[in-house]
């Protein structure tokens, strides 16, 4: 027996590997510099994806990575943590993928961070 973990009533056209893809993936920091909140829309699945993510600076550097297997909605949001300090312009990268294939072509995202601002003591 197999269990559908979606609802019948939702009525919505669900994609084949195939043709699943990213449809979204924007970033946006946080006040305070050191975080970045990350959203990512799939279009809606037959067969739950892999989604790998990679935060890099300018220079190319890994400054963050999330791996999310089979994430059981198409609309993800999460917060990656920057290491060290601001390497402007960051590039978030996320590729869509099975295990036993298909793998869409990774999507890029690219945005600048503001440094952290310092506490005004009062």
């Amino acid at each position: 027996m197999t269990m559908d973990f979606f609802f019948p009533e939702d009525q919505l056209a669900r994609a084949v590997p195939a043709e699943t893809k990213i449809s979204t993936l924007v970033a946006e920091t946080y006040p305070d510099g050191r975080r970045v909140r990350v959203n990512i829309e799939v279009t809606p699945f037959q067969k739950r994806p892999y989604i790998e993510v990679v935060l890099s600076d300018k220079d190319q550097n890994e400054i963050a990575s999330a791996s999310i297997v089979e994430p059981l909605s198409w609309k993800l949001e999460f917060t990656m943590h920057l290491r060290g300090a601001v390497n402007n312009p960051y590039t978030l990268n996320a590729r869509l993928y099975y295990p036993d294939g298909p793998a869409q072509e990774p999507i890029f995202y690219s945005f600048d961070v503001e440094p952290p601002q310092p506490q005004a003591e009062g």
